[in-house]
């Protein structure tokens, strides 16, 4: 379960920042598997992994450390709860945001579940004292962000918007200058180890990427319940997953309960 703390932040604002939850030998595992990613030409990569953009497909399938951060400690009560113990891991990519690279030099537009599939797509609402949210998405950061570096936008609260948003409001959507973020837009910066948690009816999107030295990488884990279709995790890839990272992504009826969920701590061998 959410604490009582987070179960209202996430209500108030749309977003969950979680503090230095991944440590020491974790994180360091999860860094160098990243790394090695991302410095593996495709070509020498397994089928189902391609190194050669911004967006590194099924990064969570990588390897172990960094399969290990979809069920996290920290995160897990989270998306236990969120999905109401019915939880599939629907994609896991990972982001490596770097100057000269494919999509790595634009803003991503302000954009939300409610304006690009329609405002009945989406659920957030208060169940029996917990928070439902049918499509979330969950950051683990493996590097530092620092204030005027880019990334993250969002506008906090605006996940339970009544009201489209107008075109003209927040530069039209496109935000590309950390130095003039419009009033209501808030440009988050992680630190290496920390977790973000985001609804999809947020209103988000990202600054370009200004360092030239280092770059932003982390994971994005599209989390949904389990009865909402098949995971975009490649089938020739599922082999390399642990028995509970399978059963993660695995679709299910809506009143089958995963033993995974019966854990409170999921440890990957």
């Amino acid at each position: 379960m959410m604490t009582p703390e987070q179960r209202y932040l996430f209500d108030v604002m749309g977003y969950l920042h979680l503090e230095n939850v991944i440590q020491g030998e974790e994180l360091e595992a999860a860094q160098e598997a990243a790394e090695n990613y991302i410095n593996t030409p495709t070509e020498e990569l397994p089928n189902g992994f391609d190194s050669s953009g911004k967006h590194l497909p099924n990064g969570v399938a990588f390897s172990r450390p960094l399969e290990a951060l979809a069920m996290h400690p920290a995160s897990w009560p989270i998306i236990k709860e969120l999905t109401d113990n019915k939880p599939q891991l629907m994609r896991g990519t990972m982001i490596a945001d770097r100057i000269g690279v494919p999509e790595g030099g634009d803003p991503l537009h302000l954009h939300c579940a409610r304006e690009d599939f329609g405002r009945d797509r989406n659920c957030f609402e208060n169940r029996n004292g917990k928070i439902y949210c049918d499509d979330f998405v969950v950051f683990p950061y493996l590097t530092d962000v620092n204030p005027g570096d880019g990334g993250l936008l969002v506008v906090p609260g605006s996940h339970k918007a009544e009201y489209d948003r107008p075109e003209n409001i927040f530069n039209s959507g496109t935000i590309d200058d950390c130095d003039n973020i419009p009033i209501g837009v808030v440009n988050i910066t992680p630190k290496a180890g920390d977790i973000l948690i985001i609804s999809e009816l947020l209103t988000h999107g990202a600054l370009p990427w200004k360092p030239k030295d280092r770059y932003r990488c982390f994971l994005v884990l599209r989390y949904r319940p389990q009865d909402r279709g098949e995971s975009r995790i490649p089938e020739e890839l599922r082999g390399r997953l642990a028995p509970e990272t399978q059963e993660l992504i695995a679709q299910a009826d809506i009143t089958h309960t995963k033993n995974i969920v019966k854990q409170d701590l999921v440890v990957l061998l």
